[in-house]
C-alpha cells in the first residue's frame, strides 16, 4: 500500500468525526498523534529506535485494547502524561496537546482503522510524508488551503542526489517544516554508509545527535518534525534536531555554521512577529525569502553548499533584491539555477527556482568577493505539462536536470549546453533551443542587471506576441474584469451588513480615481 492509498482510508474517517464537532484541520491533528504513537510502537518492536522510548502506560497497546469511556480518559491521561515526561525531546512534542474528540466510540474506531495500516509502507514514507498528504487532501477537498507551501518529494530527493550530503557534515534546514529535507539528507546517508554500520561508534553518535539542525516558527509544524526525526533514528539535541524560533531574529543568529543548507523558505512578506530582526542582516528587507538567501550564504562554511527552493520575485525583484543577489554571487559561487515548472507545489501557479550555490570558489573557499563566473540554468518550465492531480510530478521528470548538473557536488563537473528533449530534428538543436545554458557573470550585469530571471525558450503552446490585441484593447479587458469584480465584492459586503464599510470604500476609490461625485 502506497502513501496515497494510506492518506485515502485516513481521509476516508473525516465524515465520522465531523459528528463529533471537529473540523478538518483538528482532524488532521488529532490522526497525527495517534500515528505517532502507532509508528514509535512499530519501531521500537523492530529495534529502530533504542532511546527516547514511551514509558510504559503511554504507549499504543495501552489505547487499543480499552474501549468506552476508560479509553478515552485513559487516552487524555497518556498525552498529559507525556507533556511532562522527563525526556526533553518526548515532552517538547507533546507539549500543550489535548484530544478535542468527546466520544470514545470515535477514538476506537479511529484506533482500529490505524492498527490496519500497511507500516512497512508509512515507515518508508515517514510521518511528515503522510501529515502533507492529509494537508493536501484538505487544501483540495475542503478548498482552505493547506496554509503553507511543502517540497513535492521527488524535488527533495533530487536536491538530495545533486548536493549528496556526506557523513561528518553539519546539515542544516532554516525553514525546516515537518523536516522533509533532513529526513531525506538522512537516508541518504544512510543508504551509502550500510545504514550507517560503515561508520565507527564515533561517528554514528554525530550522525543522530548533532549532524542534522533546523529551526521552525511554528509550535504545531516544529511538532511534527520532531516527530519525524525520532521515528527516523535522529536525535538532535535536548531541543531535538529541529529547534522552535524564528530564524529570521536572534535565533537564527545562533545556528552553526553548516557544511550544507537545504531549505523552502516560506513565500511572502514579514508581517508582525515573524518578521527580520536580524542586526547582523547588511541588508535591510521585508521579503522574508530574500531575508532568509542572507541568512543561508552567511550560515554556510567556506565550501559549504546549499540549495535553496526560491520564487521568481526573488530572481528579479529590484533595490534590495539587486544588492542581495549581488552580494550571493560575490560570496558565493551560485553555479546553477533550475527553473522548476508550476502545479507542483499546492498553491497553483506558484513559479519556482532552485538555487545551487557554493560558498567560496572550488579553488579558494574563502575567497569573499566574484566567486561566480558562471551561471548555468537548467529551463524545466518551458514546454512542460499542467502537472497536478491527473499529471504528477515524478522522479522521471528530474532525470535529464540531474544528468546536466554532473556528479559534483559543488556543480563543477564538466557540462555541455543543450538538451533537447521535445525536438526530433537534429537540425534544431541548436544551444538556442536547449534546455541546458551557461551565462557568464559579466552578461548578467550587463545584460540583465543583475536580475537572474534569465528565460529563452518559446513555449510551444504560448500567445504569439505579434498577434495579441492592441495594447489599449487588452486594457480595456482587464479594466472591465476589475471593475466586475469590485461590483462582485460590493455585493458580497452589502450582504453581509457591512454597507457602511462599503460605501466608504467606494469612496476612496472615486477619490483615488480622480473622480467627482459621490460614491453610489
Amino acid at each position: 500500500m502506497g502513501n496515497n492509498n494510506i492518506v485515502q482510508k485516513l481521509w476516508a474517517q473525516c465524515d465520522i468525526l465531523k459528528d463529533d464537532g471537529i473540523n478538518y484541520s483538528d482532524y488532521v491533528t488529532e490522526l497525527v498523534l495517534l500515528l505517532f504513537l502507532k509508528m514509535e510502537f512499530e519501531n521500537t518492536e523492530a529495534g529502530i529506535l533504542a532511546r527516547h522510548k514511551l514509558p510504559e502506560g503511554c504507549r499504543w497497546p495501552d489505547i487499543r485494547d480499552k474501549s468506552g469511556i476508560v479509553l478515552l480518559n485513559t487516552y487524555r491521561q497518556i498525552l498529559l502524561d507525556l507533556s511532562q515526561s522527563k525526556d526533553r525531546l518526548i515532552s517538547a512534542i507533546f507539549s500543550d496537546v489535548q484530544t478535542r474528540l468527546r466520544e470514545p466510540r470515535h477514538l476506537e474506531q479511529l484506533i482500529k482503522n490505524i492498527d490496519q495500516l500497511d507500516w512497512f509502507s508509512a515507515q518508508r514514507d515517514g510521518l511528515g510524508d503522510l501529515y502533507e498528504g492529509l494537508l493536501e487532501k484538505n487544501a483540495n477537498e475542503t478548498k482552505s488551503g493547506a496554509g503553507q507551501y511543502f517540497t513535492p518529494r521527488p524535488l527533495i530527493d533530487s536536491i538530495i542526489r545533486c548536493i549528496q550530503p556526506q557523513p561528518g557534515e553539519l546539515v542544516q534546514d532554516p525553514a525546516a517544516g515537518t523536516a522533509g529535507f533532513l529526513v531525506a539528507a538522512d537516508a541518504y546517508i544512510k543508504g551509502n554508509t550500510d545504514e550507517l554500520y560503515d561508520l565507527n561508534e564515533k561517528r554514528q553518535a554525530f550522525q543522530r545527535e548533532k549532524a542534522f539542525i533546523g529551526m521552525e516558527l511554528v509550535p504545531n509544524t516544529r511538532r511534527l518534525a520532531l516527530m519525524n526525526c525520532m521515528l527516523h533514528g535522529m536525535e538532535g539535541d535536548d531541543e531535538g534536531v529541529v529547534h522552535l524560533g524564528n530564524t529570521l531574529g536572534l535565533p537564527g543568529a545562533q545556528l552553526p555554521k553548516a557544511d550544507v543548507i537545504l531549505t523552502n523558505p516560506p513565500f511572502g512578506t514579514a508581517k508582525g512577529g515573524g518578521g527580520p530582526t536580524r542586526d547582523d542582516f547588511t541588508f535591510k528587507t521585508s521579503n522574508k525569502q530574500l531575508a532568509f538567501m542572507q541568512h543561508i550564504y552567511r550560515s554556510l562554511k567556506p565550501g559549504g553548499r546549499a540549495a535553496v527552493v526560491v520564487p521568481d520575485n526573488v530572481l528579479f525583484e529590484a533595490g534590495v533584491g539587486t544588492d542581495i543577489r549581488r552580494d550571493l554571487m560575490h560570496k558565493c559561487n551560485l553555479h546553477t539555477i533550475l527553473r522548476l515548472p508550476t502545479g507542483i507545489f499546492y498553491a497553483q501557479g506558484v513559479k519556482t527556482n532552485v538555487l545551487f550555490f557554493t560558498r567560496g570558489t572550488a579553488a579558494n573557499p574563502q575567497q569573499e568577493e566574484h566567486c561566480t563566473e558562471n551561471v548555468w540554468v537548467y529551463d524545466l518550465r518551458t514546454n512542460m505539462p499542467s502537472f497536478g492531480k491527473r499529471t504528477p510530478f515524478t522522479d522521471d521528470h528530474l532525470v535529464p536536470f540531474e544528468r546536466a548538473y554532473g556528479d559534483r557536488a559543488d556543480g563543477t563537473a564538466e557540462r555541455t549546453e543543450g538538451d533537447w528533449p521535445w525536438l526530433d530534428d537534429e537540425i534544431d538543436r541548436t544551444v538556442e533551443n536547449g534546455r541546458w545554458r551557461c551565462f557568464s557573470r559579466d552578461w548578467i550585469e550587463s545584460q540583465k542587471g543583475d536580475s537572474l530571471d534569465i528565460a529563452w525558450l518559446k513555449d510551444e503552446d504560448s500567445v504569439d506576441v505579434a498577434n495579441l490585441p492592441e495594447p489599449g484593447v487588452l486594457a480595456g479587458e482587464a479594466m472591465a474584469e476589475l471593475t466586475e469584480a469590485l461590483r462582485e465584492l460590493d455585493s458580497l459586503m452589502q450582504t453581509l451588513g457591512e454597507g457602511d464599510e462599503a460605501f466608504a470604500q467606494r469612496e476612496l476609490l472615486v477619490e483615488a480615481l480622480g473622480l467627482e461625485g459621490e460614491a453610489k
